[in-house]
């Protein structure tokens, strides 16, 4: 699939939005679809397992269902996030029910192994793969990845270090497809910076984090609005990887953020029972990530409201820019 074509006339401006553990469900999934952005969700969200299958089908139906009775409406379709990680024992059986119901779009995490590749593309599908560095972008295209994200330096959640300048114009020196950029867009004028620099979408997850339907605690809406960058801190500590996060969050949690223990990627754990899955899950529950980008940040909206700003603000630096140039 080619991925780009197919979003042009299916989304109102280029955004992905990002799959959120434990916050993107179906509510806020088909609000940023019909608001004309691309909605993902994490397929570990949907518990127990069964979920999935109902999730899909009641987004499947209800995005047709909204575009028959709005025919000049934009609306986008979704995606589904697998954490392709060897304690997620659910991927087979997650796949299994994004095959059959033919997700458009696959979005892999931690790795992008060849069997899911090859499901996806068995209906026509395309797998993006979230990357943070060039040795992770070069595997997953070998393993036939149809496209790259590239999570940079102030993303939100497990985010990479390396300058979103750095890293596309490098990426770019040997792949030639579909690319959505991660890291600190929360405006408009970002998501025009990130075509600039050679991106086809902006990959957008925090600024739906404060929004009305997104499902999050209001206190964790409240902490996004109130903070700025210099209040999120980066740290592998709470599941093993690097990742960014509210520092308030961490102290409420009655942690020292500049005294926290160490912790190693191999205790990642995403397994869907045991008490690795639960810690797993209240690490995201208690700690709160963040991407730098929320100093613009002012209210929490509805997602219908955030999508008409984000699109107001492109064109408005789109005009900008071009007096600039005149």
């Amino acid at each position: 699939m080619d991925v780009v074509n197919f979003l042009k006339d299916k989304t109102r401006i280029p955004v992905i939005g990002a799959p959120l553990f434990t916050v993107s469900y179906p509510e806020l999934v088909l609000a940023q679809c019909k608001a004309g952005v691309v909605g993902s969700f994490p397929a570990l969200n949907a518990r127990p397992e069964e979920k999935l299958t109902e999730w899909i089908s009641m987004m499947k139906q209800e995005l047709a269902d909204y575009k028959e009775q709005n025919p000049d409406a934009v609306v986008a379709p979704f995606a589904v996030n697998q954490i392709c990680h060897h304690s997620n024992n659910r991927l087979e059986h997650d796949m299994e029910v994004c095959v059959e119901h033919e997700v458009p779009i696959i979005i892999t995490s931690l790795r992008a192994p060849k069997f899911v590749v090859d499901a996806v593309h068995s209906y026509g599908g395309a797998v993006m793969h979230d990357v943070i560095n060039i040795r992770h972008a070069k595997k997953a295209i070998d393993e036939g990845a149809d496209g790259l994200i590239l999570v940079c330096a102030g993303a939100g959640g497990h985010a990479g270090a390396l300058s979103p300048f750095a890293l596309v114009r490098e990426v770019r020196e040997f792949f030639d497809g579909p690319v959505a950029l991660s890291g600190s867009i929360s405006h408009g004028a970002s998501i025009l910076s990130a075509q600039a620099m050679g991106a086809d979408f902006a990959y957008i997850g925090t600024r739906f984090i404060a929004t009305e339907e997104a499902n999050a605690s209001q206190g964790y809406k409240d902490m996004i609005v109130d903070s700025a960058a210099n209040d999120i801190m980066y740290s592998p500590t709470f599941t093993g990887v690097h990742g960014n996060y509210l520092k308030p969050s961490v102290v409420n949690a009655g942690l020292d953020p500049d005294n926290l223990p160490y912790a190693d990627k191999n205790d990642m754990n995403f397994g869907s029972s045991g008490a690795g899955g639960d810690n797993q899950k209240k690490a995201w529950k208690d700690i709160w990530g963040s991407g730098q980008g929320i100093g613009n940040l002012h209210d929490v909206p509805t997602v219908k409201d955030a999508v008409d700003g984000l699109v107001n603000e492109y064109e408005e630096a789109k005009q900008a820019l071009a007096g600039k140039s005149a």
